[in-house]
This record gives structure tokens, C-alpha cells and sequence, in this order.
């Protein structure tokens, strides 16, 4: 049939082949085109997905203020639903944490049938090498049943355990004296349910405000820290 045509309308056919294949070739490029953007809009799309799943809800706070609401994840002492509640975040190596602790041992024992302490861990990593473990160990003496007496000796005897680089050996000797299985101790200090507590107490720390240790909150709201036991006992009796 190729034959049958001049040679007009044979290069007619050509002009007419190569159109059609150029614009053949536009449309493929213009395809490929859209599937990468498809492509780079959707990588991009799950990545924004990705950081925002893994950005943690900030805790929930008290009406009026920006500290979190008391759990039962919470460690305290006195009437569990008493009018008055003490929060301290504090740092089991923190030299001034020692120093208000006989303190607020005093208010404990004065108002123990009045007011709820609260303890919170806010380990200041950067500045105190072993207030995490000395954390983790607290917590670890909590799940079976002794937090106070673990929280008690990391304060008593801050000094000997501060600067010692084999401190999670220390704890654990403690968790001996104080009666508890020491296996299960040293698995629970390394758990992820140790230092998930550790985190969420701190991180309700840092959504609070806090920035040093030791911080406490009266009724919610951050206090200036008293310079002795009469200011604190004042404060509190105000309250009162």
C-alpha cells in the first residue's frame, strides 16, 4: 500500500507518525512525572505521620496549673485523700535535695494524719552522673514494696554512693539490706517500666516548669523554696 502513495503523502504519513509518537513520549514522561511527585508527597506525608505519632501526649495537669495530676503511679505519704497535697521533684544526688529531705522528713512527721508528700523523680542527668540509676533504683525497690526505704537510703547515704562509678552494685547491696530479692531487683532496675517511670517524671517535671531541684508545689502551684523549717511549717499551716 506504500507504494501506492506519493512521495507527498508518504512523508505526510511520517510527519504524521513521528507526531503521534512525540506526543506519546510527552504523555509517558508527564505520567512519570506525577507518579514520583505521588511518590514524593506520600514519603513525605508518612514521615510528618511518623514524628507526629511518636511525639508523646503531654500529661494531663491540674485545672489552674501546669503540674500533672496525681496517679496511682505516684509515691506518697499521708491520708491518701487529704486536703493538702506537697509535691516535691527531686534528685536523689542532688546535694540541696539531701539538705531538705531531713526537712521534710520534720513535716511528715508533724502533719502525717493532714498532709499528702509527694515524691517525683527529675534526675538532672547532665550535672549528676548517677541520679538516673539512683532513680531506677528507687523505683525498683518500689515494686516490691519499699520505695521509701530505698528513697530514704539513697538520701542518707548520698555521699557514699555519688561519686562511685559502680553505683548500680551499690544500689543493689541496698536492695539487700532492705530485705528485697536482689535477682528481681536487678531486672527491674534495667526494665523498661523503670525507666518509663523515671521518664514520666520527669517529663511531668519539665511540662511543670521545673528546672532545678529541689522544686515543690503546694496545692498545685510552685512555691519559693523556704529557708528552714519555721517558713515551711508556716507556709503549710496557712494552707491548713
Amino acid at each position: 500500500m506504500d507504494e501506492q502513495l506519493t512521495k507527498k503523502e508518504r512523508r505526510e504519513l511520517r510527519r504524521q507518525e513521528r507526531k503521534e509518537g512525540v506526543s506519546k513520549a510527552r504523555q509517558q514522561r508527564g505520567l512519570k512525572r506525577l507518579l514520583l511527585w505521588l511518590g514524593v508527597v506520600a514519603f513525605f506525608g508518612l514521615g510528618v505521620w511518623g514524628v507526629v505519632a511518636l511525639v508523646p501526649e503531654p500529661p494531663e495537669t491540674e485545672e489552674g496549673s501546669d503540674l500533672p495530676v496525681l496517679t496511682g503511679q505516684d509515691h506518697f505519704k499521708g491520708p491518701e485523700d487529704a486536703s493538702v497535697v506537697l509535691v516535691e521533684y527531686g534528685d536523689f544526688q542532688c546535694p540541696a535535695c539531701r539538705s531538705y529531705f531531713s526537712l521534710v522528713q520534720q513535716l511528715e512527721e508533724e502533719f502525717s494524719d493532714q498532709v499528702k508528700f509527694v515524691y517525683r523523680n527529675y534526675p538532672l542527668r547532665q550535672i549528676h552522673p548517677q541520679a538516673q540509676l539512683a532513680s531506677q533504683a528507687a523505683e525498683a525497690a518500689a515494686l516490691q514494696g519499699k520505695f521509701w526505704e530505698m528513697y530514704d537510703m539513697l538520701f542518707e547515704a548520698q555521699l557514699e554512693w555519688a561519686g562511685d562509678r559502680n553505683a548500680k552494685d551499690v544500689f543493689i547491696g541496698y536492695a539487700a539490706e532492705l530485705g528485697l530479692n536482689e535477682e528481681q531487683f536487678a531486672a527491674d532496675f534495667d526494665s523498661s517500666q523503670v525507666k518509663d517511670k523515671v521518664q514520666a517524671d520527669l517529663s511531668g517535671g519539665n511540662v511543670a516548669g521545673v528546672t532545678g531541684t529541689p522544686s515543690f508545689f503546694l496545692q498545685g502551684k510552685r512555691i519559693v523554696n523556704p529557708q528552714n523549717y519555721d517558713a515551711f511549717q508556716a507556709l503549710i499551716l496557712q494552707t491548713l
